[in-house]
């Protein structure tokens, strides 16, 4: 198994930045892909970005400029840069894992709430 952890998040004013992070711990070793996921109140989960454990990035094209997702191999960590923030961008925010050999299990932290005011 795999544990998740979220951290960072809270209330930031509109334009604000703010730096999310995910521990991972646990059966880890044969995690190729960390990355993550938000939900608004009343709407789907939505994919933000994910990293390779060579750091190979992809990002949705609507986070792409103001998110900057980023690894730490060696403390098993992923962090999320988020900058020029919107009250649309309050939401959970989800860390989530995929191992190599089980790419369709996706192992999800519990999340991290940001609010953004005006």
């Amino acid at each position: 198994q795999v544990q998740l952890v979220e951290s960072g998040g809270g209330l930031v004013q509109a334009g604000g930045s703010l730096r999310l992070s995910c521990a991972a711990s646990g059966s880890i070793f044969t995690i190729n892909i960390m990355g993550w996921y938000r939900q608004a109140p009343g709407k789907q989960r939505e994919f933000i970005a994910a990293i390779t454990s060579v750091g190979s990035t992809n990002y949705a094209d609507s986070m792409k400029g103001r998110f900057t997702i980023s690894r730490d191999n060696t403390k098993n960590t992923v962090d999320l840069q988020m900058s020029s923030l919107k009250p649309e961008d309050t939401a959970v925010y989800y860390c989530y894992a995929k191992k190599e050999s089980t790419p369709s299990i996706l192992y999800w932290g519990k999340g991290t709430l940001v609010t953004v005011s005006s």
